[in-house]
């Protein structure tokens, strides 16, 4: 179908990047009840080395306004939306269209989007015959509420990120840990990079690790300070030293120093593919938002 008349459709460009965050956050807004997105996100995610901006976005203008939007990461993973006061005009099924021919292009039998459950665009791709994958949850920690640190076990230790290769180490402990999950394709740190160490206004505090009595890192969290939230990213333990509260201290760890920062909520996410949403209720966290993913076959 045609875009209502008047609106018009290009990529983004890199100067696009805050006209996509406003646009974001007002979706947000409404179908999550707040904003969770920064610029340095969307900044962040343009950066990935196999992401193409000129082929793999688009956004839907009126006049100088973005109205619409969508983007697809190695044809599987779709970001999209549109703006409040632009839905039922028929843009977003526009960008449906788009966002699955793009990944249909790049030889994709599978594309999908997590939206915000009970939101309009949980209905939309419900209406559109998408099935239902995963849920995620967003657990926050009460701000009167803190989590009492693990013990380490003899001989391990806390160190923080010091540059150099440690990049690379973080990443690889997370991702080893992340490629457990069921129907999750494996990333490589060109991609993560920009949304970790390299993420815009980056500071070696924010990804600590976990030693064991060799020294060899063994676990590892990078948590993200947004205005007064300290966001936990990603928190992972090697599968053979799981068991011994490393985890939990990580977490404390994490929330502490971002409290030290001037955080005042605690958040994290984490999804049905991980099982450990037990384990975050049970230090006391508690779910504030939950999200859905969507997907069809091409």
């Amino acid at each position: 179908m045609a875009l209502p008349e008047g609106l018009i459709a290009r990529p983004h460009s890199p100067a696009d990047a805050q006209a996509v965050c406003d646009l974001v956050a007002a979706t947000e807004v409404v179908d999550a009840g707040e904003a969770a997105i920064e610029l340095e996100d969307i900044q962040g995610d343009w950066a990935r080395s196999s992401f193409d901006l000129a082929t793999e976005s688009i956004g839907v203008w009126d006049g100088d306004r973005l109205v619409g939007a969508s983007e697809v990461f190695k044809g599987r993973r779709a970001d999209g939306g549109v703006h409040p006061e632009y839905r039922g005009r028929g843009i977003g099924t526009w960008l449906a269209g788009w966002m699955e021919d793009c990944a249909r292009a790049r030889g994709s039998r599978l594309v999908g989007q997590t939206v915000p459950g009970g939101s309009n665009a949980e209905e939309f791709f419900r209406a559109r015959g998408y099935r239902e994958g995963w849920t995620s949850w967003v657990l926050q920690l009460p701000k009167d509420q803190r989590i009492e640190p693990q013990p380490l076990p003899e001989g391990y230790a806390l160190r923080e990120f010091a540059g150099g290769k440690d990049g690379r180490t973080a990443f690889q402990l997370i991702e080893d840990a992340f490629n457990e999950w069921p129907d999750r394709e494996p990333s490589s740190y060109d991609d993560w990079a920009p949304r970790g160490p390299l993420r815009p206004g980056f500071e070696p505090w924010q990804i600590r690790f976990v030693t064991d009595a060799t020294g060899t890192d063994v676990g590892v969290c990078y948590t993200i300070l947004s205005d007064a939230t300290g966001y936990v990213d990603a928190l992972a333990v090697r599968r053979d030293q799981r068991g011994l509260g490393l985890a939990k201290t990580l977490l404390a760890d994490a929330f502490s120093r971002a409290r030290e920062r001037g955080a005042t909520v605690s958040e994290l996410s984490t999804d049905s593919r991980t099982g450990a949403l037990g384990l975050y209720e049970h230090v006391g966290m508690q779910v504030t938002v939950t999200w859905r993913h969507w997907m069809t076959d091409l």
